[in-house]
């Protein structure tokens, strides 16, 4: 099981719940790129969603989607799944960091953070999918050690499954 507050020693970390959703939203309303290259868009319904939705066979136990605060702002979001699609490994279902923290290597060091911790706790790698069109997203996941494994071909985009080594 996952310490959600271990997570990170620089940022307060806790669980989100439908009652952030609005804190979520607006996170994601300001991150405009990311939205213009998937065939989602920020809504208050698929961010409540997102909050509960579980991989096919995983108990909702395993899933944390999690807040990183700064004092009270909302600094990045996280759907992280423990132990899919294998026991040792983690998912990221979904990162995003706050608009006014990003390209100051803010994001990159949380991973670092996450990634050590998740080692630390027995798991072997993190796995996640990038959507092949977003340079964006690409250059982020490949910067912090994700190699892509697959393509897999969705109804309207590609998505990169990648994965990092722990």
């Amino acid at each position: 099981m996952i310490d959600i507050p271990s997570l990170s020693r620089r940022y307060d970390v806790r669980r989100l719940s439908d009652s952030d959703a609005d804190a979520v939203l607006a996170l994601c309303e300001g991150n405009e790129l990311f939205y213009r290259y998937c065939a989602a868009e920020p809504t208050r319904e698929q961010v409540l969603s997102d909050m509960h939705i579980t991989p096919p066979g995983i108990d909702e136990s395993h899933k944390h989607y999690v807040g990183f605060y700064q004092g009270d702002v909302l600094v990045a979001v996280m759907d992280l799944i423990d132990g899919y699609p294998e026991g040792d490994i983690a998912y990221i279902g979904f990162f995003m960091m706050n608009i006014a923290f990003q390209g100051r290597q803010l994001g990159s060091a949380l991973i670092r953070e996450i990634k050590d911790f998740l080692k630390q706790n027995g798991l072997r790698a993190v796995r996640l999918a990038i959507d092949k069109a977003n340079p964006q997203s690409n250059h982020f996941w490949k910067k912090n050690g994700f190699e892509v494994i697959r393509e897999v071909p969705r109804d309207e985009w590609t998505v990169l499954e990648a994965e990092c080594i722990l």
